[in-house]
Parts: structure tokens; sequence; C-alpha cells
């Protein structure tokens, strides 16, 4: 089997497939070091695995706005819902109260909320199969990609509201997320989604990637998509859990039997399983913790159980034995309706606008940190542009399926760790979510308890990186303190962000004021322990300015190319050095400039300009030096697990 395998990846890294994905062993003129086919499919199954519950849970979420279902309410008529009788039968119910209270029972809207809600299933697989597939071949990254979580709760209970209790309608509200996506599109071709993401401090930046990593534990350890060791507590907002449903108050927290459910100790289990695997370097490691969990959980009559013998439980066991199933959409398709006549429609999308950002940025930077694709020089990663131009015409076709913000998922972590390094891990991932669309029934049926583990080993893969950030200044440090820990506790990527980068200003922002109106006499004791801010200075070519692809363009107009001279078989070596061999646990010195191409230290801050760079990485002339190589590596290392 070992021998099929290896002549497998060999003829595949000898196709175009393998020059296109740049895999090792291709006669691309920069492979990435250690990439291998075999490893990218599981890689890809695996972040498959993790996202899967996103088919479930996005379409349950959604599906509460009603979709384009029609809700007979009316707040003047107590036939319909509207007149309170304890009010005296003469003031209206509150309307949104008194539509959802209405609506939920009116059997009619509820069985047409139903099919919507299968169709939010096929339009969550389709949209996260394109949009994964499309990145993998375009931006060559190992990202899987669907409706975002947290953008989709926004969606439905802030924007729209339950059952269509808010300010603005479901179609509207797609159609704010169709435009958003036009928009993006142009700031992607443009380069200033990437200028953007530029001018965030690189401790923010390393604190997204150590804040995604307590986010992703965090999402592992409740209920919902996880092992249920966390749960609701009216005192202090969450508390130990690990109890039976039946131990559970009214606000989900347990009222006794904490750390009983076998559930939970099945997912603690499971968290043993894969760390003893990845500590004997097993491949496979994180998907072999996952199915013996899932297997062990599809067992009826046991305690662990996924199918318990009550209506939920019949209805998804009565599902799983389908094995194969398709739905068509029926009723999400092209319903969007441009009132722009509104204003809610407007400020509907500009906080789509800010959030998705801030959200989709923070994750493909983070995540090509994580991978080792960053750029410590251009603080920009490789294949930004194609990426963020598909991301953006996903969100446009999202919206066309009935679906709100795709974006990049953070459990693509999970395929890294298995060691996907390249765009078919991305395709693989895509190809597991078209399959999904007909054997949805297997694969809704893992339960969270099983991918909660992975999401809590990934998290602690991630948070390594702290050590990368700068505590030595206060800021740099307070910052990115707010943006790791705001994360996990808002649920939300961009809060985090956003509260860091405020801080940034109004801290950095007061400094340089008091300099400034003191002329100098007044300076922070320490300053020269910061970090060094990112220079905006456009190199001969444009770099550091203009977007990637049209600096290419210049190049390649100049004669200036250099991977037209690779391809060409000048300095084809040094290509081979772009990313570190993850096999390889030494550092690897930078290639030496070739004459006629250009010198990345033009696009570097003044104050690293006349220093050397390190090929992992900037090291400042100052007392602390970070070393972006450790975390690299370390994640390079567990490729084959």
């Amino acid at each position: 089997m070992a021998g099929f395998v290896t002549r497998l990846n060999s003829a595949v890294a000898r196709s175009p497939i393998g020059k296109w994905f740049m895999l090792e062993g291709s006669s691309h003129p920069r492979p990435r070091a250690g990439t291998k086919f075999s490893t990218e499919m599981r890689a890809g199954f695996v972040t498959f695995v993790t996202m899967a519950y996103i088919i479930s849970v996005n379409s349950l979420i959604i599906s509460d706005t009603g979709g384009p279902c029609v809700c007979d309410f009316d707040p003047l008529d107590p036939a319909k819902g509207g007149i309170s009788a304890a009010a005296g039968g003469g003031v209206p119910s509150a309307g949104g109260m008194g539509r959802i209270a209405y609506c939920g029972t009116n059997h009619e809207y509820m069985e047409c909320v139903d099919v919507v809600r299968k169709d939010l299933i096929v339009a969550t697989a389709a949209m996260a199969c394109i949009a994964s597939t499309a990145i993998g071949l375009f931006s060559n990254l190992p990202l899987g990609m669907a409706p975002g979580m947290g953008i989709n709760a926004y969606f439905t209970y802030t924007v729209v509201g339950k059952f269509g209790s808010g300010k603005i309608s479901y179609q509207v509200a797609l159609a704010a997320v169709f435009i958003e996506g036009i928009i993006f599109l142009i700031l992607s071709i443009l380069g200033l989604r990437q200028w953007l993401a530029r001018c965030i401090p690189r401790n923010i930046k390393v604190a997204t990637g150590v804040g995604i990593g307590l986010y992703l534990c965090f999402i592992g350890m409740q209920s919902s998509a996880g092992i249920g060791l966390i749960r609701a507590d009216p005192a202090t907002l969450v508390g130990l859990g690990g109890c039976s449903s039946e131990f559970l108050d009214a606000s989900g927290a347990c009222i006794s039997h904490r750390m009983e459910s076998p559930r939970t100790w099945m997912g603690v289990l499971g968290l043993f399983l894969i760390s003893i695997l990845v500590l004997f370097q097993v491949k496979g490691a994180i998907l072999i913790g996952i199915l013996f969990v899932a297997v062990i959980s599809w067992f009826r009559n046991t305690e662990v159980t996924y199918f318990p013998h009550d209506p939920i439980g019949d209805s998804r066991f009565d599902y799983f034995k389908q094995v194969v199933s398709f739905h068509t959409i029926q009723k999400t398709l092209g319903v969007m309706h441009f009132d722009l006549g509104s204003g809610e429609f407007w400020l509907s999308l500009i906080t789509f606008l800010y959030v998705d950002i801030l959200d989709t940025t923070g994750t493909m930077f983070s995540m090509a940190q994580f991978a080792g694709f960053m750029d410590p020089k251009t603080g920009d990663f490789e294949g930004s542009t194609p990426a963020f131009i598909t991301d953006a015409l996903c969100v446009s076709l999202g919206a066309v399926f009935g679906t709100s913000d795709v974006t990049a998922f953070v459990e693509s972590g999970a395929g890294i760790t298995e060691g996907g390094r390249t765009g078919l891990t991305a395709v693989m991932t895509g190809f597991c979510f078209f399959i999904s669309l007909f054997f949805s029934p297997i694969f809704s049926a893992i339960p969270p308890w099983a991918t909660g583990p992975a999401l809590i080993f990934v998290g602690s893969l991630m948070t390594k990186s702290v050590t990368e950030i700068n505590f030595n200044y206060i800021g740099d440090s307070i910052p990115a303190f707010l943006t790791l820990a705001m994360m996990p506790l808002t649920y939300n990527i961009a809060y985090g962000l956003l509260g860091g980068l405020l801080a940034a200003v109004v801290i950095n922002g007061t400094v340089w004021l008091v300099e400034t109106l003191s002329r100098g006499r007044y300076l922070a004791p320490n300053k020269d322990e910061r970090d060094p801010v990112m220079s905006f200075r456009m190199g001969p070519q444009g770099e550091g300015v203009l977007p990637p692809w049209l600096v290419r363009l210049i190049r390649k107009l100049k004669g200036t190319d250099p991977l037209a001279k690779a391809e060409g078989g000048v300095h084809a070596n040094n290509s081979e050095l772009t990313l570190p061999d993850p096999d390889i646990k030494k550092a690897i010195s930078p290639p030496v400039t070739p004459p006629g191409e250009i010198e990345m230290d033009k696009m570097m801050p003044d104050t690293l300009a006349p220093h050397q760079a390190s090929a992992s990485g900037v090291e400042s002339t100052s007392t602390h030096h970070h070393s972006h190589s450790h975390h690299r590596n370390s994640i390079g290392d567990r490729r084959d697990l």
C-alpha cells in the first residue's frame, strides 16, 4: 500500500495538476517543499469533517428568518396574533414577540419554513463546494470556505429578525449581501483589502491567530459544536458543564450532575486519543479521533448515541438510514429584492462590509501565517489577490442561493495541521461538500462531541504564536491582548480585531500627541522596544502600494519578473526556498537576490531596511527578537501526522 501511495504521489506531481498546485517534484519553478498529493487529500477531508457541522447549523440559523415564507400576522387583528388579551383587548402586543409567537404556531407557515431549512442545507453545501474549490484552484491556498458563523446570526437575529420580525425582509437583506460582494470585488481588484490588512500592526495580526485559537477551543468546549464541557451560567455567563440535558435549566445551565455526561467524556476521550496519536506522529491523527468518536455514537441504545429514542433522535436516525438523499432548492434561489431607498438597507450593508472585512481578512491572514505563507517584509501572503477576489464573488453568489456571507473558516487549521499546504486541500474539501449534497444523511450524523476535540486540539496549536507578541512595550502588548481576549469572549473575530485596533490607535496616538505637544521633552521610556511600523513606500515596480497582480504585470513589462526568469532556467533552484521544508528542522538561509530582481528591502520599514532579514522572519535591532520561524516550523513538522 505504501508503495502504491508513493507511486501515486510521484505520478500526480509530474502531471499538469502537480505543476498547477506547485507540488514537490513537479516542474513548477517554485514547488512547495514537502507537499504530497496523498497528504493534501487527507488534509482536505479533515477540513471538511471539522466544517461539516455548518451544513446543519447554518440552515437552522438562517431558516429562523422564515425566508420568503409569508406569515399573516396582523398587529391589530386578535385572530392573527395582534391584540393582546392580557392588555385589555385594546393594546397591540409587542410586534416582534407577537409575530414570533403567532408565526411559530402557524402550521402552514412552519411547513414553509421547513422547506426553507432543507433549501438552505443544499445552499450551504453547494456554496461550500463552489467556494472551497474556487479558492483552491485560483489562489492555491488550503482554505475551506462556507457561509460563516457569527455573520449568519447577525443576518438572522439582528437584520431580518426571527420569522421576519426585524426591520428589513429576508429578500432585501440578501440584496445587501449581494451588493456587499460586488463592493468587495472592486476593493480586491484594486488591492485595497490587502492594503487595509497591511495597516494592521504585526502584533495584532499575531494576536488574531492566538485569539482564533482560543475561539476554536471555546467552540469545541461548548455543546452546540463541541463536547459540552462549558455551559451557560446566569451568574458568571459561562461555567462548568458536562451534565446531561435532563439536568439543564431554562437558561441552559447545569443544575447538578456536572461532568457526568457520557457524551462529554466521550469528547474528552477523543481529545486524549488525538493527543496521543499526534505525540507518536501517527498519520491522520485528527481524522482518526473524529471518526472513532463518530462511529461509536452511531450505535443506538447507548449513553453516547447520536440517535436516542425520542422524536429528535428518531428523526435523525430515519434520515441517517436514507444514506442517499437530494433536495432541490425551491424557495431561496434568486429571491433578492433591491429596496435601495431604505435607510435600514444601507445600515445593514455597511455593517456587513466592516464585519466581513475584519472577519474574513483576519481569518485568511491567520490561516496564512499558520500555514507559513506570510511574508514578514510585505505583510501579505501568497495568493492574497485571487483569494480575496474569490471570496468576494462567492459572497454575491451565496446571496443568490439564499444564504449569508461566505467566508474562510478557521477550521481550515485542522487540515493545515494534517499537512495541507496547497489548493488541493481546498479542492478536496470542496469535493467532499459536493458529495455531501447526495450523502448528507451520513455527513450530518457526525455529532458535535466528535468534532469538538479536533477544534480544541487545533486551537492549542494556534496559541503557540503568542510568544511572537511584543510584550515589552505597552503600545504593542495591550492592543494585542485585547484582540486575543475579545475574540472568544465576544464570540466574534471582527469585534476582537476592532477592539485591538482602537486600542492601538488611542494608546499610540496619545504617545505621539504628547511627544508632539512637548516638542520631544516627554518620551515613552522604552519606546525603542516597540515594533516598527510597516512602511508604505512604493518600490520601483509599485511594491507596497499597488495590488500584487499589477506589480507582476509591471515586472513582466519591464522584464524583471523573477518567476519568468525561473521558468526560463535562471536561478530556478532559488525558487524552491519560497517556503521552508517542514521536514527540515534547521533554518534555511535566504537566497541571494539575483541581478535584475527587485530588492525586497525597498518594501521594508525605514528602521529595518538596512538590516538583512532572515528566511523565517524579520528581526529588529532592539533587544527583543521575534522568531517568526518557530511557529511556522512547529506546524510544518506535523504535516505527516
